[in-house]
């Protein structure tokens, strides 16, 4: 019984360290960008869609763990490996405690942004639902997907099959 009580007063501590994202990640929590003004977010436009090679327009933030680039003239959702974040849009399913904050946090860092949108040749290209899967990076080098789970706005999730990233 005692060993129990004790796992549970770890498990709780590992939570909390997580929610502080105490420097657990490899880059650095100073490496993201700026907050965003509290001015509304700007429409996407096409005509405004980066031609930096590599690099990808975010058209829009749908939630802490999917996006929608443009991508070679079409609008891509992409669904980001190796991390989940609470549901806030899922019609079926409630909106889960700290969702919107890790949706929040999603379109602050990445509205208005230039991204590298990177496959795992360890994953498919597509998910069940035609969704791209990949790594997203910003042009600062922080990479999104491992940053959103030190101040525990992510979790790691593996769907399927270990991923390129996942043992860091």
């Amino acid at each position: 019984m005692k060993l129990r009580g004790v796992a549970y007063i770890f498990f709780a501590g590992a939570l909390v360290l997580a929610g502080l994202g105490l420097g657990i990640v490899r880059a650095p929590l100073s490496q993201a960008p700026a907050s965003a003004s509290s001015t509304p977010a700007r429409q996407f436009n096409p005509a405004d869609a980066t031609t930096t090679p590599g690099y990808y327009s975010v058209v829009r933030v749908i939630d802490g763990d999917t996006l929608v680039i443009w991508k070679d003239g079409d609008e891509i959702t992409v669904r980001l490996i190796g991390i989940d974040t609470p549901e806030v849009v899922d019609p079926r399913k409630p909106v889960e405690c700290f969702g919107p904050e890790a949706s929040a946090e999603g379109k602050k860092l990445l509205t208005g942004q230039d991204v590298r949108a990177v496959p795992d040749p360890s994953q498919d290209q597509y998910d069940k639902y035609g969704r791209m899967l990949a790594y997203i990076y910003l042009p600062s080098g922080l990479f999104y997907n491992e940053f959103m789970i030190a101040p525990g706005f992510a979790h790691e999730y593996t769907y399927g099959k270990a991923y390129e990233f996942q043992k860091e």
